[in-house]
């Protein structure tokens, strides 16, 4: 008997519809998820495209790695965010401001397949851009911009921020080679944090950056670039523009499109309630998860074996500083130093007495108590156990085991 002959629940995320996502076992259906959001939103699917699905349906959600779709989804669990870029796709429209720059719409195959990416042309040997004042309604905060930007003749772009005085901040990125490069702070009103590069594939880049704002209202705006750190001499300089975004959080999710001269809004993605009391033992058992975190954001995300309550759980999530934590009620948590946006596989065996947190092949930390409450299980929820605490991020798979399963298995399950 293999390892796997062993689950109660087995989740490896392949089949969805609206409000259900389904899983391996049990084979009756007892082990499906529910699904709910409130809201349409966007994934990459098999052919590496960006593609809206429909409210209340799970996003199978296919990893890119340096622009070469992968041949197994992740399921993405999302929280809610706004994007306060109006006309996201539509550069040509008076929404945008255009200065020593034209913007030709419609010219060349977007990300998400259809010919809807507009060329920004630089008309003078000054700065070109193409922007707009947003009111992100957040003042002191952490927000994030980001464009879809394809090289023309322009191996450089850059993002500007600012606070429409006389504070601001720019960050460089390298088309050609799909670097990050410098940025540049002025005044104290806006400072980047973070940037970096998503490769799309076909030469698209999604360029993101993570920035303070400390008003209420921010500028964005997009140029090409002669070098980087330079935006002299760009006459007739070309890039390609597609999908931009402006979200208050500290870290980019998946695009969401912006018809409108407002804001729009996706709501959170919340999945809930696999399996059955028969599908759990309270005694003792292995809660087993391999899955990649949106960002190391310092909040609680959690995913428990529960009653529904918080007073019998048996728990996975994660904590701040990069930290994998397990635990059950009624004992302190066990953790293991990880890179958490990382793949990880983690397994989290429970048994009065006997608990161990194993991480990527290796026994990471165990305790002795004899404290922990877990009866009345019957249900796995990505959350805290109660609707709290949802867990976001990408799952590759999830399986429950009714046994504490030995160290070897525990090694094999999670290497």
């Amino acid at each position: 008997m293999s390892i796997y002959d062993k689950a109660g629940v087995a989740l490896i995320p392949s089949g969805t519809k609206a409000s259900k996502l389904y899983s391996v076992l049990p084979a009756n259906g007892d082990g499906d998820f529910n699904a709910t959001r409130g809201s349409t939103a966007t994934r990459v699917n098999k052919d590496g495209l960006i593609e809206s699905v429909a409210t209340n349906v799970p996003r199978l959600d296919y990893p890119l790695i340096d622009g070469v779709v992968q041949d197994c989804p992740a399921l993405l669990l999302e929280p809610q965010r706004t994007n306060y870029a109006g006309k996201s796709e539509e550069f040509n429209d008076s929404y945008w401001q255009k200065v020593r720059a034209t913007i030709t719409a419609n010219q060349i195959v977007s990300p998400d397949g259809s010919v809807t990416a507009d060329l920004l042309t630089a008309t003078d040997t000054s700065e070109n851009y193409c922007q707009q004042n947003l009111s992100s309604t957040v003042s002191g905060s952490q927000q994030t911009a980001s464009f879809f930007v394809k090289k023309g003749t322009s191996d450089f772009c850059h993002i500007l921020l600012w606070d429409v005085s006389n504070d601001g901040a720019r960050q460089w990125f390298d088309l050609t080679n799909g670097t990050v490069g410098t940025s540049t702070t002025f005044g104290s009103g806006v400072s980047v944090d973070s940037a970096q590069m998503i490769n799309y594939g076909n030469d698209w880049y999604r360029c993101i950056v993570v920035f303070n704002n400390s008003n209420t209202t921010v500028r964005i705006r997009i140029s090409a670039s002669n070098s980087n750190g330079s935006t002299s001499s760009t006459s007739g300089k070309t890039i390609y523009l597609w999908g931009a975004q402006l979200t208050v959080g500290s870290y980019e999710t998946s695009y969401i499109p912006n018809t409108t001269t407002g804001s729009v809004t996706r709501s959170a993605d919340v999945c809930y309630g696999s399996g059955t009391s028969a599908e759990f033992n309270d005694s003792e058992g292995v809660l087993f998860v391999e899955i990649e975190a949106l960002a190391e954001d310092s909040s609680f995300n959690f995913i428990s074996i529960s009653d529904g309550t918080t007073a019998n759980r048996v728990s996975i999530f994660y904590s701040t500083s990069n930290t994998i934590n397990a635990s059950v009620n009624g004992i302190s948590s066990i953790g293991s130093s990880a890179t958490i946006t990382n793949n990880n596989k983690i397994a989290f065996k429970y048994k009065s007495g006997d608990y161990a947190l194993w991480v990527n092949g290796s026994e990471a930390s165990t305790s002795t108590a004899t404290t922990g409450n877990h009866t009345g299980l019957d249900r796995v929820n990505f959350d805290f156990g109660q609707g709290s605490d949802d867990w976001y991020g990408k799952v590759k798979q999830l399986m429950t085991f009714k046994t504490a399963l030995s160290d070897s298995e525990l090694q094999t399950l999670t290497s």
